[in-house]
């Protein structure tokens, strides 16, 4: 190697050589202690050999770092995941880069461009598709990867965090046959998402297992947000025949069903039985107080940053396909149908 060629050896390439991520390099020229002997003699052997030059300490950019990275941020549920994700970055003394690509690839250039600088430890996907060019970057960067939510079949490497989607669409939706109501309206989230396909069998297979009929009419396809569940609910409830129960799979989109059937003149659950999905903190504030279905977000935060975090020690994970349990949690929007 020429002496221009050692001045611009990067540590991308060295954690090439090693066999060993981005950020195992980083803190063994960072001098931290979580790296084992055998590794940090290789990667020190490889260091020199290739005569990379260390920056003054004083110049040197911290490597404790996880990203986490959104389509969107303008969801409730994103800072329970957050919340999630910070409690553990910050018992393991680290720090947490928060960023939203917004499905652009300019977005995702630039995020990626940022993150090579920053020698992260690993980063955390939600409810993302991992395009294959950034998936191959990532993969020669041995940056790991853990995604939450996927949208669609995650790579094979990626380990996931789930909830258990269609479980609690089914709780939902028996709560709603058990109190009497045989019209269940449903409010969908976006198609292409894995969650919201699995919430929708998991109402389908309710309504089956009951002897009731699955009626396409009863279905109204939202996004998640307010406004698709203010719009489904008064389509619904404008039905010649309208339901006596409306499930939304998000609490967004239930709140938005509360609004409808304020503006027809009708109460929740006097007229019509709401249930929602998320558990999100302010709906036990709403008035009534929502019945929903508990998602573990900020646990689902915490599992993933603690899988991030062991994958980048190099260390094995014991499943790479983890869905945590979600729970009913019943109060005052729903009630049985009125004779």
């Amino acid at each position: 190697m020429s002496v221009d060629e050692s001045r611009k050896v990067t540590i991308a390439a060295i954690a090439r050589l090693a066999g060993v991520s981005v950020p195992t390099v980083s803190r063994v020229i960072n001098g931290r202690s979580d790296v084992s002997p055998q590794t940090r003699e290789r990667v020190e052997e490889l260091l020199t050999r290739h005569g990379y030059r260390r920056r003054p300490a004083s110049m040197r950019t911290s490597s404790g770092l996880i990203d986490l990275v959104f389509n969107d941020l303008d969801s409730p549920w994103a800072v329970e995941i957050i919340r999630g994700v910070e409690d553990v970055a910050h018992a393991a003394g680290i720090g947490t880069v928060v960023s939203a690509i917004h499905r652009r690839t300019a977005s995702a250039k630039q995020w990626l461009d940022n993150m090579r600088s920053r020698a992260t430890e690993g980063v955390i996907f939600v409810i993302s598709t991992l395009e294959p060019p950034l998936q191959a970057e990532l993969r020669r960067l041995n940056i790991p990867v853990v995604i939450v939510d996927p949208s669609g079949v995650p790579p094979q490497e990626a380990p996931t965090i789930g909830a258990t989607n269609w479980a609690g669409s089914l709780r939902a939706t028996e709560h709603l046959i058990g109190l009497g109501h045989r019209r269940i309206g449903f409010i969908a989230g976006p198609p292409q998402l894995m969650c919201s396909r699995a919430r929708l069998d998991g109402y389908r297979t309710a309504l089956e297992t009951a002897g009731l009929s699955f009626d396409d009419d009863l279905v109204f396809q939202g996004d998640f947000y307010h406004e698709s569940g203010f719009t489904g609910g008064s389509r619904l409830l404008q039905l010649p025949e309208p339901p006596t129960a409306i499930f939304a799979s998000s609490d967004q989109m239930a709140l938005g069903v509360y609004e409808a059937v304020r503006r027809a003149g009708l109460r929740v659950p006097d007229d019509v039985s709401v249930v929602g999905f998320d558990d999100l903190p302010e709906v036990r504030w709403s008035s009534p107080p929502l019945t929903t279905i508990r998602q573990p977000l900020a646990e689902m935060g915490m599992v993933a940053a603690r899988t991030v975090l062991r994958l980048a020690q190099r260390e094995k994970i014991e499943s790479p396909r983890i869905e945590l349990a979600t729970e009913l949690v019943v109060r005052d929007s729903t009630a049985p149908p009125r004779a």
